[in-house]
């Protein structure tokens, strides 16, 4: 019984991408039943009314903000780190570097930092 049951690659062929796409979807349906099952998974809440937005806490310290910076620049920026995850505190300083084009600024480290 040491004989190949078939020496046809064809059919050798559509064996294996058989078991290869059944293992895919097997896999597939574990990973499904993860994320039905799975307690630490946020489910989405329904959104409530608009409301007005939560006041900011008096008490957090302004950023130093250098002479010539419009208020609407520091506005988005502000509004950046707030959807990055970051509270206003941590924003230290906001002032522009001294660089002499876009391109370099991301290839060199900063003189200033």
């Amino acid at each position: 019984m040491g004989h190949p049951v078939t020496t046809n690659p064809l059919i050798i062929m559509l064996i294996n991408m058989t078991v290869v796409f059944i293992v895919l979807i097997a896999l597939s349906f574990l990973i499904r039943l993860i994320h039905v099952v799975d307690p630490t998974y946020k489910k989405e809440e329904p959104q409530q009314e608009a409301s007005a937005p939560a006041p900011v806490a008096a008490a957090e310290p302004a950023p130093a903000v250098e002479e010539g910076i419009p208020q609407e620049v520091v506005a988005v920026i502000a509004a950046a780190v707030a959807a990055y995850g970051c509270g206003a505190a941590e924003i230290k300083a906001i002032r522009p570097l001294d660089r002499p084009g876009w391109k370099q600024s991301g290839r060199f480290p900063s003189k200033n930092s």
